[in-house]
This record gives C-alpha cells, structure tokens and sequence, in this order.
C-alpha cells in the first residue's frame, strides 16, 4: 500500500508541474516553456528524488550546460550527424566536469541542433523551465516531507 500511495504523490506531483509549464506553454507560439526533456526530468524528481542525478543543481545546469552545447555545435557546424553526435558528446563532457549529469538534459543538444536553435533557446525554454522544476520540486518535496537536497558535491 505505501509503494502505492508513493507513486501516487510522485505522479501528482509530476502532472502538477507539467500541467503548469504547459499552461504558461499556452500563451506562446513555439513551445516557449516545454522541452519533452522535462518529462524525463519529471521522473527523476518525484520518483527518485533522492538520486545525484536528482538535484536541484544537476537538473538545472545540466540542462543548461545542454542546451549550450547544441547551440554551440549548431552555430559551428548546422545540422549533420557528425553536428547531433558532437553536441551530445560535448553536454556528457561538460556535464561531467562540472558534476552536473542530469540524463534527460542529453536530449536537448539534439532538440538544439535539429530545431536550428540560437543562444535565447538557452533561456528560454531550458533555463526558465528547469528553474520552474527545480522550484517546483524543492516545494513539494518539502511539503510532502520527503528528503530532496538542494546542494551535492
């Protein structure tokens, strides 16, 4: 019955969080605050929201840092398989070095790269919308009494 009631909180939480970004997705053309990668980040902070990969500092930079190796590699090279894999390659790297992994953000040099993104897809979806999950989750968490750090090493 507790795995039950766990999962339950865990997918409200989740339908909460996204339904909201969704909304606010409404008043804008172009996905403005939606990235599928938030639904995986979803899963990470309600189910497992004790995992590294979790925190409110992976979350929120490995998208970012994500998002800016797309961005990069796109400005660089445009679109080719060699540009998709690179960017992947450089947000595993630089998420890495910064002890910011966070799986779900590794999709989203390949949203960059394919969407012909610019430096404002940096801001806008990824930063806003992580910083929106990130607040979401330390909120509900706490509220539901559940241990969600908000710093790691």
């Amino acid at each position: 019955m507790i795995k039950l009631r766990v999962a339950l909180i865990s997918a409200f939480g989740a339908f909460l969080c996204i339904s909201m970004l969704a909304y606010l997705n409404s008043f804008e053309d172009g996905n403005l605050w939606l990235i599928p990668p938030f639904g995986a980040s979803m899963v990470l902070v309600m189910a497992v929201h004790e995992s590294p990969l979790a925190h409110p500092k992976n979350v929120f930079f490995g998208h970012i840092l994500s998002a800016l190796s797309g961005v990069i590699v796109f400005s660089f090279m445009g679109f080719s398989p060699i540009s998709v894999g690179l960017g992947v390659a450089l947000a595993i790297f630089l998420m890495i070095i910064t002890k910011t992994i966070h799986p779900p953000a590794g999709a989203n040099p390949i949203i960059a790269i394919l969407g012909a993104k610019e430096i404002g897809f940096i801001i806008m979806p990824v930063a806003a919308g992580a910083l929106f999950i990130v607040i979401f989750a330390i909120f509900y968490n706490k509220l539901l009494k559940r241990n969600y750090f908000i710093f790691n090493d």
